[in-house]
């Protein structure tokens, strides 16, 4: 497979290519072509160009409904292309073309929703006789860059509330996923959306990724990746509008009132689901210390059950992380908390870039793990005293974008809702359970505060103006 480039629905090949390999055995899944800055100063005038026609509510909604059948339709295809590009298990590649599915109508309703308001003047003594309107428009330009551990659903929650707002839209998937984001923008084209509100680049951190971040026309600049990369943009960027959806060290807690057969269930899943390279999958399992041991034992037992395998194969529950390099560095992250006094209780073995579902018990909170992102399926076990101690050291990270609790106590419940410093606390969930439509997002080091899911996207990449009127 090799794919181009496109700019405004053109496509690109520059001579210049980058290959994508198959993470279970290293074959080559494809390349795409790598474009330079002349390519993105093009790409860039014909998204602005005064002579592009927007699109009416009903064409923009038509475009993203087109998109959802059409998506439906080449399920399947697009499930399988994203497996031999990250080494996600069939499963979860499926599952992730459905979570689109719904990105798609969902955006799809928004784009026919008005959410302008209008205020009566004559309500204070110095009022007049006039009402005051407000209406939304869109931003002249967008820039996207997406990560590797969601290669479709992270593109389609850029594209499809900007195609909803009516924004044109310039995006840099990530270098190790590019092919499933190529395919897309290709069925956008297919679905009828105007070659100008979209082009998709391919290539280098200067030449292309920091020219795209400090353009001046680009109005908003949207990033889903690390913390490190997101601060860097922040310096770069320049005065425009960001979203940056950064790294997560979400911790679940279970309190001694839990239901333990839903905690174990609830702490597998986010631990290991995605390969666990989810941002809101579960780092840090904060169990009570009077249920630990019989939690730890369960977990294990229900860690066998993950089936960790070629991902290609519809059994496989688990299949590889995005290359050897990552893997590497869990395994490294497991040996060092071994080192400090965890217990190694199930997993810990790779095979290239394959780790098996890993569970440690007793991690002392002085381990690397305690306080930095280690992005695979591991679920590490720190016993807790009771209610404030948790909340201590669910706070203690710089990161805060998802948290849970499992409990049966409302006031406990509560309590971590009010108290955890992240941008979700879910309960009797985990922490990353969301509809696409709600807001998402963190605070310190996982993020500004500002929101993503598609409402919350549509509003950042547009501005309210006001107008008033004689009435």
């Amino acid at each position: 497979m090799q794919l181009p480039s496109y700019i405004a629905g053109k496509p690109v090949n520059s001579g210049a290519s980058l290959e994508v390999r198959y993470p279970w055995d290293g074959t080559l899944t494809g390349s795409v072509a790598c474009v330079g800055p002349e390519h993105l100063e093009e790409a860039i005038q014909r998204a602005i160009d005064p002579k592009n026609v927007p699109l009416t509510r009903y064409e923009r909604h038509a475009v993203l409904r087109r998109a959802s059948v059409l998506l439906a339709e080449r399920r399947e295809e697009f499930a399988s292309l994203m497996t031999r590009e990250t080494g996600l298990a069939k499963v979860e590649t499926l599952y992730e073309t459905k979570r689109s599915s719904d990105v798609l109508e969902f955006a799809a309703m928004e784009a026919l929703r008005d959410d302008g308001q209008s205020f009566s003047c004559d309500i204070s003594p110095n009022g007049k006789a006039r009402k005051i309107f407000t209406t939304r428009e869109p931003l002249n330009l967008v820039g996207a860059i997406t990560p590797f551990n969601h290669p479709l659903n992270q593109v389609v929650h850029k594209i499809a509330p900007a195609v909803a707002i009516g924004a044109p839209l310039i995006l840099k998937p990530s270098e190790k996923t590019p092919l499933t984001a190529t395919r897309f923008v290709e069925l956008l084209y297919a679905a009828g959306l105007p070659g100008w509100m979209l082009s998709v680049l391919h290539g280098g951190l200067d030449t292309l990724t920091r020219p795209l971040i400090c353009d001046e026309r680009v109005e908003l600049v949207t990033f889903t990746g690390s913390a490190s990369v997101g601060r860097d943009i922040s310096r770069r960027a320049g005065y425009k509008k960001l979203c940056l959806e950064l790294g997560g060290h979400s911790p679940m807690i279970v309190m001694e009132d839990a239901d333990l057969d839903l905690a174990v269930g609830l702490a597998a899943e986010g631990c290991f689901r995605n390969s666990g390279q989810r941002c809101t999958s579960v780092r840090r399992l904060l169990v009570h210390e009077r249920l630990s041991e019989e939690f730890t034992q369960r977990l294990v037992a229900k860690a066998a059950t993950y089936v960790c395998g070629d991902p290609e194969d519809p059994d496989t529950r688990v299949g590889t992380v995005i290359d050897e390099k990552a893997a590497l560095h869990l395994e490294s992250a497991i040996q060092e908390a071994v080192g400090a006094g965890a217990t190694l209780l199930f997993g810990g073995i790779r095979r290239g870039a394959q780790l098996q579902p890993t569970v440690l018990g007793n991690v002392p909170r002085t381990a690397r793990m305690a306080a930095v992102e280690c992005f695979g399926p591991i679920a590490p076990v720190y016993p807790i005293r009771d209610l404030e101690d948790a909340l201590q050291f669910a706070n203690a990270t710089a990161y805060g974008l998802s948290s849970s609790i499992i409990t049966n106590k409302l006031e406990d419940a509560l309590t971590a809702v009010r108290r955890i410093q992240a941008g979700t606390v879910n309960v009797n969930e985990i922490p990353g359970y969301r509809l696409e439509l709600s807001p998402f997002g963190g605070v310190k080091d996982s993020g500004l505060g500002i929101k993503e899911g598609v409402i919350e996207a549509m509003k950042f990449m547009s501005h309210v103006k006001t107008f008033s009127l004689p009435w």
